[in-house]
């Protein structure tokens, strides 16, 4: 058996004429997906892209492995301690692990690791391919170093992960390409309406319409009560002033906070209807 994984970060499934995109985007993609399985109801773990590879490859949610963000503390790994497997928990009990136990040679061609600074999520590759420009390769640069790998490998059972990143970086197709679809129409949902709204708004929801919008004014005061969770670092004490710059507040503030105090609140004031929110945190 063979296994060629295909990788194209950032890539929306709703620009690909498999899921039903209006424009000739990927020829080759849907003929994949019409002489194999498309899936219609596919979700991740955790996002973005170094929590989600983390998951994939270990078999576990990010508040198990400790991966859940890109940056801090919060992108590190957890120490496993004594009871660590002598090659770790991340090659012991990993996808790839499970691949080569049934024998097939594992490979990558992704500087995704380096990019991040994710060293773990290499454990269990047979080779591993570091395309040299920490995610700013072209697909044009990846694509013959695979196809070449493959020649030479191809007898084997593999598994072969290929990383592409032209959707997640800037856009650096040759100009002498010229645009392929310049006389294709837009899709039919973009209409004069929307764009109004989307430049008066947030993206493409404007952000008075979101149902979770509450615009703050003036002075709130919210007490232990209910206990609330405000998202505050474990540097920020009792008494310490903090500065936000939001434009709206969710309904449900859902965050750890760092005070120990059983009884602890804060205030927020807002200067204006766009300007920052000041939040005063107290604790007795």
């Amino acid at each position: 058996m063979n296994v060629l994984y295909i990788d194209i970060d950032s890539l929306r499934r709703d620009h690909l004429g498999c899921y039903g995109y209006h424009r000739d985007t990927s020829p080759n993609i849907d003929q994949l997906a019409a002489e194999g399985i498309r899936f219609d109801n596919v979700y991740v773990s955790d996002v973005p892209c170094h929590p989600s590879r983390t998951a994939l490859w270990s078999g576990r949610h990010g508040f198990r492995t400790g991966v859940v963000n890109h940056g801090g503390l919060a992108c590190e790994p957890f120490r496993e301690g004594r009871e660590r497997a002598w090659a770790g928990t991340f090659y012991e009990e990993g996808w790839l692990k499970q691949l080569r136990d049934l024998g097939l040679y594992t490979a990558t061609f992704s500087s995704f690791g380096e990019r991040h600074g994710c060293w773990h999520w290499y454990a269990g590759f047979n080779e591993v391919h570091n395309c040299g420009k920490g995610g700013m390769e072209t697909a044009d640069e990846i694509i013959p170093q695979a196809i070449d790998w493959l020649k030479r490998n191809g007898e084997r059972g593999f598994f072969l992960h290929v990383n592409i990143w032209d959707p997640h970086t800037p856009y650096r197709t040759p100009s002498e390409w010229g645009n392929p679809f310049a006389d294709a129409p837009i899709a039919g949902w973009i209409t004069d309406d929307v764009m109004r709204k989307s430049w008066n708004g947030f993206g493409p929801i404007p952000r008075r319409s979101r149902p979770d919008f509450r615009a703050i004014t003036g002075m709130r005061t919210i007490s232990s009560a209910n206990r609330p969770r405000f998202p505050i670092s474990r540097r920020q004490r009792p008494g310490s002033t903090v500065t936000m710059r939001v434009c709206a507040m969710p309904t449900t503030i859902s965050a750890i906070s760092s005070q120990r105090s059983k009884n602890w609140g804060f205030t927020t004031r807002r200067s204006s209807s766009s300007g920052p929110i000041t939040a005063k945190i107290w604790a007795s």
